[in-house]
């Protein structure tokens, strides 16, 4: 699995340096940095620093606390997905690179790191974790590294809300891996990044 990482990683690495360098002063124009890190849970419940190219403007956290003051329900909305559909906090070129995932680049550094792998679970927030996982999930999850793809992200991505839905694809994950189901996910995956399904 590692070995597959690598060779997948080089590939995507050197996809990442051209997107910087194409998109990386785009980003900059609002002022703000390149680069977002966001600490997500990783294997044996360990927090990571996971990197994405910056898609929210600068002041996102702030926004997110003036939208959840006006709307009560868009509140409960966020937290049933961690997401909000046409979120005002994204940039004109986030949205961009969301819808074509490009903005999930940076983490081939994560990879690359040995803090994620290419084909693993979703990387949550401790938050998702102590609502929705549950101690035991929780351990069998985390037995492995999380990855930038996997069977969520091939299986219909943010449309599936659903959290009992995604907790059992990552552990079917983590019950049947086999080489033969990383390729798999790998081809489900760029089939629902070309024709941009649950991106958003």
């Amino acid at each position: 699995k590692r070995t597959f990482d690598l060779i997948v990683s080089i590939i995507g690495y050197i996809i990442f340096i051209f997107l910087y360098l194409i998109y990386g002063p785009k980003i900059k124009k609002d002022g703000g940095k390149i680069f977002f890190h966001h600490i997500r849970i990783g294997k044996d419940l360990k927090p990571f620093k996971m990197y994405k190219f910056r898609s929210m403007h600068v002041d996102a956290e702030k926004k997110l606390d003036e939208i959840f003051l006006k709307d009560e329900q868009l509140k409960e909305k966020f937290y049933q997905n961690f997401k909000l559909k046409n979120d005002p906090r994204i940039t004109q070129i986030g949205k961009f690179l969301r819808k074509t995932s490009l903005d999930e680049f940076p983490q081939f550094i994560n990879v690359i790191k040995g803090e994620m792998s290419f084909i693993g679970p979703r990387p949550v927030v401790q938050k998702e974790v102590d609502m929705y996982y549950g101690k035991e999930n929780s351990k069998k999850i985390f037995m492995i590294k999380p990855g930038i793809t996997g069977m969520w992200q091939a299986n219909g991505r943010s449309d599936i809300e659903d959290y009992n839905e995604r907790i059992k694809l990552d552990l079917y994950y983590i019950r049947n891996w086999s080489l033969w189901l990383d390729i798999v996910i790998t081809i489900k995956t760029l089939r629902n990044v070309l024709i941009k399904k649950g991106a958003y």
